[in-house]
């Protein structure tokens, strides 16, 4: 990988006049050693899998728990009927990313993006842009390579995986490679792409991974929406000029030695938060009846 760092994408952005999402496209290409052609119509066909996903939606199905199932229809219909004081574009977001996340529950095809549990952050932010602001799907292609880089930096100098790093890691993330393709979709440069992943990013530090009964459902599916808006928000700050104080790269150092920090109880091991409940043990409790 010819970078290491966000801040190495802006330098090589800078160096040779390219545009982030172009600097991500040729180190791909280098490392799978295919064109950039065709690492551009992988990408697309990532794509191609999210609509799928998003429009195979069955409103009918619930997860084998049946903790999962049907909320994405009842986000829709609240959309629908006008009652939604998000707005058109916040509400078709977190109705996406819902219904992305029970479609992983209900053993449906998604895309990890970078993870199953934080499926629905990425696919909501850009299938509701592209819909309301009638973006060409080239933009959208070049916004998912943008988010690719930023997930592989992620992962190289901290981690994308809850039983690692706790949520933060899982819809931490996916925030965080959300805002940086929306930011590049709105027209920031290379420093607001940086300067979103660090908002986005640090402001769901901490978040731990506590499911209940390990299932990748609650409070994960609902997480995914908050994800996805977070990722919205940080982009809008960023193109209104606000600037993070602290810097994206030394954002995802600090997610890392929090993750480190973290105790086992809070990293996808169902032992710590929200998973010992007394709710979440009644839960546990009648899907262990379900499986004898």
């Amino acid at each position: 990988m010819i970078y290491n760092s966000i801040n190495d994408l802006v330098c090589l952005s800078k160096e040779n006049k390219q545009e982030i999402w172009q600097i991500i496209l040729t180190c791909q290409a280098q490392e799978k050693l295919i064109s950039e052609k065709e690492v551009f119509s992988q990408m697309r066909e990532m794509y191609f899998a999210m609509k799928n996903a998003d429009e195979q939606y069955d409103k009918t199905l619930t997860s084998p728990s049946r903790m999962a199932g049907g909320d994405g229809q009842k986000m829709h219909e609240y959309n629908e009927a006008g009652k939604n004081i998000c707005g058109d574009f916040i509400g078709m977001v977190m109705e996406k990313a819902i219904k992305m996340g029970e479609s992983n529950a209900c053993m449906k095809r998604i895309v990890a993006a970078p993870t199953a549990g934080s499926c629905g952050v990425i696919p909501a932010v850009y299938l509701s842009y592209q819909k309301c602001f009638n973006i060409v799907e080239d933009e959208i292609v070049k916004a998912l390579l943008i988010s690719a880089g930023v997930g592989a930096v992620i992962a190289a100098n901290a981690s994308i995986a809850g039983a690692a790093g706790g949520c933060q890691a899982e819809i931490g993330s996916a925030s965080a490679m959300a805002a940086a393709g929306l930011a590049y979709l709105q027209g920031a440069a290379a420093e607001g792409i940086s300067n979103s992943v660090a908002l986005a990013l640090k402001s769901v530090l901490g978040l731990t991974c506590d499911p209940v009964c390990g299932l990748v459902e609650v409070p994960c599916i609902k997480r995914n929406v908050m994800g996805a808006v977070n990722a919205v928000t940080a982009a809008q700050m960023t193109m209104a000029g606000i600037k993070s104080a602290i810097p994206a790269d030394e954002v995802i150092d600090s997610m890392r030695r929090i993750g480190n920090d973290m105790p086992v109880c809070l990293k996808e091991t169902g032992e710590g938060g929200l998973a010992v409940t007394p709710t979440a043990i009644e839960y546990r409790e009648k899907l262990n009846n379900i499986d004898n």
